[in-house]
C-alpha cells in the first residue's frame, strides 16, 4: 500500500494496517498494471526500471548486431526497447527535463545501434532518418491520440469523464472556437498541472484547426506525426 510521503515517519500513524487479520505494510511505492506509483507523483523510480530494464534489452541486441540487417535491428529495438519507453507514456507529461532526457538518451542510443554509428554521431538526424519521434513529442503524440478518441466518441467512458468540451455562450461565425476542451483550474503543479484532465486540453488545444478537425484516426495520426516532425 502506497502512502503519502510527509505521513511515512508519522508518530501517530501505525506501522501496517490489518485486513482480515493479514498486516499490510505501507510502501514508499508500488506497482500497478507495470507501472511504478510514489507519494508525489515523481516517477523517478518508474523512470529508472525503465531505463534499466531498456538498456537490458539494448545490450542484448548488440551482442548480435553483427549478424543482423539495419531492418531487423530496427524492428527488434521498437519491439524490445521502444516499447517499454512508450508504455503509459501520457503519464509522464509535465515531467522535469532531466527525467525525460533519460528517456531520450535511450532512444538515441538505440538509433546509433541501428545505424552502428559512433556514440559521439548527433542522434537528431539519425531519429528523422527512423520517423522516430523524439521522447517529449512520442508524449504529446499519445496525449494527442487519446484526446482524439474523446472528441470522436470512441474513448472509454473513463476518460471521456476527465474531459469537457469547450461550448461557446452564443453560435460563433467561426468554426475556430470548436473542438477546444476546457483547461480545469488545479491546485498544484506537481499532481493538477501534470494530471490527464490538464495535460490532454493543452496539448490538443494548440494543435491546428484542420488537424483537431479530422475525421478518421488514421487519417489524424498520420498528420499528427508530420505535424510534430515539422514543428520546430
Amino acid at each position: 500500500m502506497a502512502c503519502p510521503k510527509k505521513f511515512l515517519n508519522h508518530p501517530s500513524l501505525p506501522a501496517s494496517l490489518t485486513v482480515n487479520e493479514l498486516p499490510i505494510s505501507f510502501s514508499p511505492s508500488v506497482r500497478s498494471l507495470g507501472v511504478t506509483l510514489d507519494p508525489t507523483l515523481s516517477f523517478q523510480k518508474h523512470i529508472s526500471n525503465i531505463c534499466k530494464s531498456a538498456y537490458l534489452e539494448l545490450r542484448k541486441i548488440s551482442s548480435v548486431r553483427h549478424y543482423l540487417t539495419t531492418d531487423a535491428t530496427k524492428t527488434l529495438v521498437c519491439s524490445l526497447v521502444l516499447s517499454k519507453i512508450d508504455y503509459c507514456n501520457s503519464l509522464l507529461a509535465g515531467l522535469p527535463k532531466n527525467l525525460l532526457d533519460r528517456l531520450q538518451r535511450i532512444q538515441n542510443n538505440a538509433a546509433r545501434m541501428v545505424f552502428k554509428s559512433s556514440k559521439y554521431e548527433h542522434a537528431t538526424p539519425l531519429l528523422h532518418s527512423l520517423h522516430w519521434l523524439p521522447i517529449t513529442k512520442r508524449i504529446e503524440y499519445k496525449l494527442s491520440s487519446l484526446s482524439f478518441a474523446v472528441v470522436s466518441g470512441s474513448a472509454p467512458e473513463y476518460l471521456s469523464e476527465l474531459l469537457n468540451l469547450y461550448t461557446p455562450s452564443r453560435q460563433l461565425r467561426s468554426a475556430a472556437d470548436t473542438r477546444l476542451f476546457r483547461l480545469p483550474t488545479v491546485q498544484t503543479t506537481t499532481c493538477g498541472e501534470r494530471s490527464f484532465a490538464y495535460q490532454a486540453p493543452v496539448t490538443w488545444n494548440r494543435l491546428p484547426l484542420p488537424l483537431r478537425h479530422t475525421d478518421s484516426l488514421t487519417t489524424f495520426k498520420t498528420n499528427l506525426k508530420t505535424h510534430l516532425f515539422q514543428r520546430k
